[in-house]
């Protein structure tokens, strides 16, 4: 899937506390799901997935059949955010365009289940890698990319 013209070649735009080297350390140790927003015919939809980051994009993986691969389909363009809920609040969001990859489907869920420790005897792990040849790989290229952290704002403020 081509992203949009306007979109191919744009230099990425980053901003925020972190430098580019940061950005990446925190994103490959991240584990918690991306969350996604997409826009569909009622509005937008946001959503979580497993992430892992690869040479600058987040890849996450789906069914074929999900509805996000639908939306995607129809406006790959996206946001994103990968933060946890609790303190200290830091995190990086952006904007990016979701590519499709039907053939790394497969191979990026068993990356996914890898990172977020999910043993591949355990019942959601057999689930999920009964279906597939059914994923659809997803690989987000960040158009804008801003990073945030609390961590000195909040020092005392909450038991860290």
């Amino acid at each position: 899937m081509n992203a949009p013209d306007n979109y191919v070649g744009t230099a990425m735009k980053r901003a925020g506390v972190w430098s580019d080297n940061e950005t990446r350390i925190y994103l490959e140790q991240a584990i918690i799901p991306v969350r996604l927003a997409v826009q569909n015919k009622r509005g937008p939809l946001v959503l979580s997935l497993w992430f892992i980051p690869i040479e600058g994009s987040l890849w996450c993986a789906t069914s074929g059949s999900a509805r996000l691969i639908e939306y995607l389909r129809a406006e790959p363009r996206c946001g994103f955010e990968v933060a946890a809920d609790t303190p200290p609040y830091r995190g990086v969001r952006g904007q990016g365009v979701a590519q499709l990859h039907p053939r790394e489907g497969a191979s990026i869920l068993l990356r996914l289940l890898d990172r977020y420790s999910i043993g591949l005897e355990s019942p959601l792990a057999r689930n999920l890698l009964s279906r597939a040849d059914q994923e659809i790989a997803i690989a987000i290229e960040p158009v804008t990319l801003t990073s945030w952290d609390f961590t000195v704002r909040m020092k005392g403020a909450v038991a860290v």
